[in-house]
């Protein structure tokens, strides 16, 4: 990385917020944009414009440690995060929101990390910790913590629980924003989850309901991940509520970061018609002043956290400074990877073929119909459905013609019976996939063609204390271990790409057309998203927030 403690940058200068653009040369000293000059001279056919930021990320999700996270975010001009320690936080309480602090810390890079909100997220599934309104006021007092994550726990808010509505008073209390987390909410009852005084929602999955949103005083984070991709349904809102936009991913894999971040949000919004200068609002100024980031936002006395692009429609990254110091260049990263240890809460032994049989009376059925999970593609909600099951040996198995594959959920903090159901929409016609990163609280899920699949790919992520696995037979298997909290790996993150990548390709080949086959496994035991999920303690309705 350069580290040079007085440099210029000439180009053409992009002040977004006066919508000006104009050639300038940018002086460097000690980290702070020490003078911005206006001139006549000719400067490099080049843009120069603040970092981008994704608004609300958990960092988690990459399969990646903060510090690795940052070195394939920077070549994409990504400057700093508002994370989400919401993830590690569920398997390992506050060490684990202190693991992502300290590493985070040990590269030019702004994280901006929240207190997460929901440890954990429901009481109907088994997590790995708890975090209370006393432990999230002490979280909330640090410096380092700059607002209260997503509030995922909507019905608790209009219901005024009273240990939801401490952690939000606490917030409030030290002037940090509170994020929200509420899809699907309309009216009257949108309208008071956002009087509590929560100030943003990434969770909107059509036009009408963000903007019934915004007009209560919300402002709307448009999410483009791996799994759920909402870029297309809200773009438009970019014009008409430049102010009150922000860009985030949410959860993103780490083949889609080597890919893109950001940037790649602003050059399909551009090819839209969409006004630059507000679509750089959104992924630039607005995350800033809504979260009161540490981040520069290109103006004299700023820190030194800024881009060089090729052009504002395809937005290739040529340099991106964080506090002065070159971090990445055309397309290469400059940030060295960091050793890093470990954390991790793993306690469950082995599964059997035996453990995964669902046996005719143990399971809801009307009829021969059984209700059945509707995976959807590029969305967390699911559908609910009432389908004919397959029996066999009075037991229910797989209907692999008709694309009614098992799906299982396995407690991985202590023994526990095996939670089954049933999905449609992964597609598989042989083998199985097996995830310990499976949201909220992290258990082990998996669905499969048949009950040896399920139990091989499981065990395979049982003996890595966490991780990601593909099983065919005894000669086709793949696993990524993941042995930071069963979620990362401290491996480099261009080589955890390629194996996800190439588990991800084996996992394809079983017949799936998801695009992200493991992404959208990983939110099947999500119950705070509906409208039909499975924990490690049973099959839940997401609308009457019950089991079946």
């Amino acid at each position: 990385m350069s580290t040079q403690t007085s440099f210029q940058v000439s180009g053409k200068l992009v002040d977004i917020r006066n919508k000006k653009i104009y050639p300038a040369h940018v002086w460097v000293e000690n980290g702070i944009i020490h003078r911005i000059e206006k001139t006549d001279a000719n400067t490099p056919d080049q843009y120069i414009l603040p970092g981008f930021i994704d608004s609300h990320v958990h960092i988690e999700s990459s399969m990646l440690i903060p510090s690795e996270f940052a070195r394939l975010a920077v070549v994409h001009g990504t400057v700093g995060t508002v994370s989400d320690p919401h993830e590690i936080a569920n398997v390992c309480g506050v060490a684990g929101v202190d693991f992502m602090i300290e590493n985070g810390k040990k590269v030019p890079f702004k994280f901006n990390f929240g207190a997460p909100s929901c440890v954990p997220a429901t009481t109907f599934e088994t997590a790995g910790a708890m975090i209370d309104s006393t432990a999230v006021t002490t979280l909330l007092e640090r410096p380092e913590i700059l607002y209260l994550s997503e509030m995922m726990n909507f019905p608790g808010v209009l219901h005024q629980d009273p240990e939801v509505m401490k952690k939000i008073a606490a917030a409030h209390r030290m002037r940090k924003p509170v994020d929200g987390h509420a899809p699907g909410l309309r009216g009257d009852a949108a309208k008071a989850y956002i009087e509590a005084g929560i100030s943003t929602d990434h969770e909107c999955f059509t036009l009408e309901e963000a903007v019934d949103k915004l007009q209560h005083g919300m402002k709307i984070i448009i999410r483009e991940g791996s799994a759920a991709r909402n870029f297309d349904a809200l773009i438009d809102l970019v014009d008409d509520h430049p102010n009150h936009i922000l860009f985030c991913s949410d959860d993103k894999h780490p083949d889609s970061l080597v890919n893109g971040h950001i940037n790649d949000l602003c050059a399909r919004a551009v090819a839209k018609g969409l006004d630059v200068f507000n679509v750089l609002k959104a992924a630039c100024v607005n995350p800033v002043l809504h979260y009161r980031l540490p981040i520069g936002l290109l103006n004299e006395k700023d820190p030194a956290d800024f881009i060089v692009v090729k052009d504002l429609t395809d937005f290739k990254v040529l340099q991106t400074y964080v506090d002065g110091i070159l971090v990445a260049q055309n397309g290469t990263t400059l940030i060295e990877s960091v050793s890093s240890t470990t954390i991790n809460q793993f306690d469950c032994k082995p599964v059997t073929v035996k453990d995964l049989s669902i046996q005719k009376e143990q399971y809801p059925s009307t009829a021969g119909l059984i209700p059945v999970i509707e995976a959807l593609d590029g969305q967390l909600i699911t559908n609910k459905l009432s389908l004919p099951g397959k029996l066999a040996d009075q037991e229910w198995v797989s209907d692999v013609s008709n694309d009614i594959l098992k799906m299982v959920v396995v407690n991985r903090y202590h023994q526990a019976a095996v939670a089954k159901c049933f999905i449609r929409n992964f597609g598989f016609k042989q083998g199985a996939i097996a995830s310990s990163v499976a949201h909220d609280s992290h258990n082990i899920v998996a669905v499969g063609t048949d009950d040896a699949s399920l139990a091989a790919a499981i065990n395979l992520v049982i003996a890595e204390k966490g991780g990601v696995s593909c099983y065919v037979n005894e000669q086709q298997y793949q696993v990524l271990g993941l042995p930071v909290a069963g979620l990362m790996s401290t491996e480099n993150g261009y080589k955890v790409s390629e194996a996800y990548t190439s588990i991800d390709k084996m996992a394809k080949s079983l017949g799936s057309h998801l695009q992200a086959p493991f992404m959208t496994l990983s939110f099947m035991a999500l119950l705070v998203i509906p409208h039909l999920k499975l924990s490690d303690k049973g099959l839940f309705d997401g609308d009457r927030f019950q089991f079946v």
